[in-house]
C-alpha cells in the first residue's frame, strides 16, 4: 500500500469547556473515496475545518504528504494542495458560472505571482470552460448563478473546488438541500471528473443510499470520536454505528 496523503494524530478541538473532537486519528490514501457520517454535532465539519485551516486544533497533528500542516491558514492548506467545498455554497450569485469559476482560477493563482499575473484573460475563460464542461455545467456557463437550481450551484462549487487539479479535495454534505431526484446524478457528475484526476476524496453525507454508491471506505463520528472506520459495508453493518449513528443521523 502506499503512503498516506494525510494522517491526522489525536486531533482535539475544544471551545471553552466544550469538546467538539477529540483522539481523531487517520489516514488517507492516494486514490481513495471516503465517506463520513455521524448526527449533527458529532464532529464532522470540525474535522474538515481543522484539516483544511479553517479551525486550529487545541492539540495534535495534521500532515499533508509526510509535512506538517497543522494550524496552516485556509489559503496555505489550498495552496499545498487540498481544498474543500462547504455545505452552503462558496459562490458569487450575481456572477455567470464562467466568471465564478474564473474567479476561482485567481484565487488558486494567488501566491504563485499574485493577482496581477492572472488577469481574466481568453485563457482563463477556456480554461474555466473546459472545467465547467468536465463536471457537466458547460450549458450554464453564461447563465447567472443565482438564479441556478440548488444541484447546479453545489455542483458549481465543487467544480470551482477543483481547479488546479488538487491532490485532496473534502466536501462537506454535497447534497445537502439538493432534491432527492437530483441526489445521485449530481454526485456522479462530480465523482467521476474528480476520479479521473485521481484525487483523494472525502465526503461528509447523511444520505447513506449516496454512501452506499459512492464511498468504498466509511468513517462513522460519535460524540466527536471516531466510532468505525473500514470498508463502506461492514461500517453501515456494525451494530453500534446502526444504534447510535444511523439511528440518530438525520437528529
Amino acid at each position: 500500500m502506499s503512503d498516506p496523503i494525510l494522517v491526522t494524530e489525536n486531533l482535539e478541538k475544544r471551545f471553552g469547556g466544550v469538546v467538539a473532537a477529540s483522539e481523531i486519528s487517520l489516514s488517507l490514501y492516494p486514490g481513495e473515496t471516503v465517506a463520513v457520517i455521524g448526527s449533527n454535532g458529532a464532529g464532522k465539519t470540525t474535522f474538515v475545518n481543522m484539516v483544511t485551516g479553517y479551525l486550529k486544533p487545541s492539540s495534535g497533528t495534521i500532515r499533508f504528504r509526510g509535512r506538517d500542516i497543522t494550524g496552516s491558514s485556509p489559503r496555505k492548506t489550498a495552496q499545498a494542495g487540498i481544498r474543500r467545498s462547504f455545505q452552503i455554497s462558496q459562490i458569487f450569485p450575481q456572477l455567470t458560472a464562467l466568471e465564478n469559476m474564473m474567479m476561482a482560477e485567481i484565487a488558486a493563482a494567488d501566491g504563485k505571482g499574485g493577482l496581477r499575473a492572472t488577469a481574466l484573460t481568453d485563457t482563463r475563460m477556456k480554461t474555466g470552460r473546459a472545467v465547467l464542461d468536465r463536471f457537466g455545467l458547460s450549458q450554464h456557463a453564461d447563465a447567472r448563478v443565482g438564479t441556478l437550481p440548488q444541484g447546479v450551484k453545489k455542483q458549481l462549487d465543487i467544480a470551482m473546488a477543483a481547479i488546479d487539479d488538487p491532490a485532496l479535495i473534502l466536501l462537506d454534505e454535497p447534497t445537502s438541500g439538493v432534491s432527492v431526484d437530483e441526489k445521485i446524478e449530481m454526485m456522479e457528475r462530480v465523482i467521476e471528473p474528480l476520479k479521473a484526476d485521481d484525487a483523494t476524496l472525502l465526503f461528509i453525507e447523511h444520505d447513506m443510499d449516496i454512501v452506499t454508491r459512492f464511498a468504498e471506505r466509511t468513517v462513522a463520528f460519535y460524540e466527536g470520536k471516531i466510532l468505525s472506520d473500514g470498508p463502506t459495508a461492514e461500517v453501515l453493518a456494525d451494530t453500534e454505528v446502526r444504534r447510535y449513528v444511523i439511528g440518530g443521523v438525520h437528529a
